[in-house]
C-alpha cells in the first residue's frame, strides 16, 4: 500500500501508531474524518496474521464510522483503533490502561468504546487513563452494553429491507439466516422470533448456535455453510468480509441485512455484484449504527436530537427506505448511494440529520 496515496484517496487525516515497551502494547489508531466532530469509533482487540493486515482494518473500519455517523445525524466524525494482540492471553488492566494514555494524547480528537473482544470492564480500564471513552457500564455512569441497540437497528433494517424488496409490511414467516451468535446476532434472533420469522443460524461456535436454535425454535447450520441456505434475509453478525468472489455466486437470498461491519471484501467490485443479482444489500455502517446512537448519548456536550436512544435508532428503517428509493432511481448500488449521502451531510455541514439526503 502508498500510505499517503491512500490516504489522499479515502480522506483519512491521521494514523496513530502505538508502542508501549513495558506493557507489549502494539496498536493503531486511525482518524478518518473530523469535520461533523471528533472521531468516535471503538477499540477492536484481535490476532492479525500482520501488521498490514491491521492497519487496513483499522482504516477501512475508520472510514465506515465517518460514514455511520454522517446518515446517523450525529455530530460526530469517524475513527477506530485495533490492538495486535491476542485476546485470549494477552489482554490485562496494565495494557488497557496503556492503550487508554495513547487516546489521552490525542486531546479528545479521538473517542475510543467497545468493540470485537473489548468489554464493558475493558473499557472502565481504559476510562482510567482517558475521559475520552464511551460505553461505560451503567454502574459506571454509562449506557451499557451497546449490543442490544446493534440488534435493534439491525431488526428495523431488515424490516426495511423487507418492505422494500419483498413488499412485505411484517416479517412474519420471512426465512432469515443469522451467521453469528453473539451478543448482537442473539439479541436479534430473539427480535425477529417475537414476530414470527423463521431462523436458521450458524457460529463457530457451535454451542452458540445451539442455544439460540434451543431458545427461538431455530434451525442450526454450519457456520461455512449458512451463506448458502434458500432464505429471504442473510444476516451476518459476526467479521466483516463475508461477501466476496468466492462467496458471492453461493448467495440464495434476496436481502443482506445484519450487524456485520465491513461486509463486502472489496466494496465496489461485490456491491455491484449483488446489484447484477438483484440482491438487495443494506449498507453495514448504515443498518448497525444503534450501537454508535447509544453510546453517543454519554456525551453530555454533543448537540443530540430530542427523539430517545430508542427512537433514533428506530429510525435507521426510514433511513434505509431512503437509500434503496435514490438507488432505484439513479441504478446505483446502495452502497454508492449511502456513501454519496453521508457525503453531501458531510459537505454541506448540516444540522438537522438526515434530512437532505433524500
Amino acid at each position: 500500500m502508498k500510505l499517503f496515496n491512500f490516504l489522499q484517496q479515502q480522506g483519512h487525516e491521521q494514523i496513530v501508531y502505538c508502542h508501549d515497551r513495558v506493557t507489549g502494547l502494539r496498536a493503531i489508531i486511525a482518524i478518518h474524518d473530523t469535520t461533523l466532530g471528533p472521531a468516535l469509533g471503538g477499540c477492536r482487540m484481535w490476532k492479525y496474521d500482520n501488521e498490514q493486515q491491521a492497519l487496513e482494518d483499522a482504516l477501512r473500519l475508520a472510514r465506515g464510522m465517518t460514514y455511520k455517523a454522517s446518515l446517523a445525524g450525529l455530530f460526530l466524525g469517524g475513527g477506530k483503533s485495533v490492538i495486535f494482540a491476542d485476546p485470549k492471553q494477552d489482554k490485562n488492566p496494565e495494557l488497557l490502561q496503556s492503550f487508554g494514555r495513547f487516546v489521552d494524547s490525542l486531546a479528545g480528537r479521538y473517542i475510543t468504546a467497545q468493540d470485537v473482544s473489548i468489554t464493558t470492564a475493558d473499557i472502565v480500564e481504559i476510562r482510567k487513563a482517558t475521559a475520552n471513552v464511551v460505553g461505560l457500564p451503567t454502574e459506571a455512569g454509562g449506557s451499557g452494553d451497546p449490543s442490544p441497540m446493534t440488534a435493534l437497528g439491525v431488526y428495523n433494517g431488515i424490516k426495511a429491507s423487507v418492505r422494500h424488496r419483498l413488499q412485505r409490511d411484517s416479517v412474519k414467516g420471512v426465512r432469515v439466516a443469522i451467521q453469528g451468535c453473539g451478543s448482537v446476532g442473539s439479541k436479534l434472533a430473539e427480535l425477529l422470533h417475537r414476530d414470527q420469522a423463521r431462523l436458521i443460524v450458524s457460529d463457530i461456535d457451535a454451542n452458540s448456535a445451539q442455544r439460540i436454535a434451543d431458545d427461538y425454535g431455530a434451525q442450526t447450520v454450519a457456520n461455512d455453510k449458512i451463506i448458502a441456505t434458500d432464505v429471504d434475509v442473510f444476516s451476518p453478525c459476526a467479521l466483516g468480509g463475508i461477501i466476496d468472489d468466492d462467496t458471492v455466486g453461493q448467495l440464495q437470498a434476496k436481502i443482506i441485512a445484519g450487524g456485520a461491519n465491513n461486509q463486502l471484501a472489496i466494496e465496489d467490485k461485490h456491491g455491484d455484484m449483488l446489484r447484477e443479482r438483484k440482491i438487495l444489500y443494506a449498507p453495514d455502517y448504515v443498518i448497525n449504527a444503534g450501537g454508535l446512537i447509544s453510546v453517543s448519548y454519554e456525551l453530555d456536550w454533543l448537540k443530540k436530537p430530542t427523539a430517545t436512544v430508542k427512537d433514533k435508532v428506530e429510525a435507521i428503517y426510514d433511513t434505509l427506505l431512503k437509500i434503496y428509493q435514490r438507488a432505484d432511481r439513479s441504478g446505483e448500488s446502495t452502497h454508492e448511494t449511502s456513501n454519496r449521502m453521508a457525503e453531501e451531510r458531510i459537505t454541506n455541514h448540516t444540522t438537522d440529520g438526515t434530512a437532505n439526503a433524500s
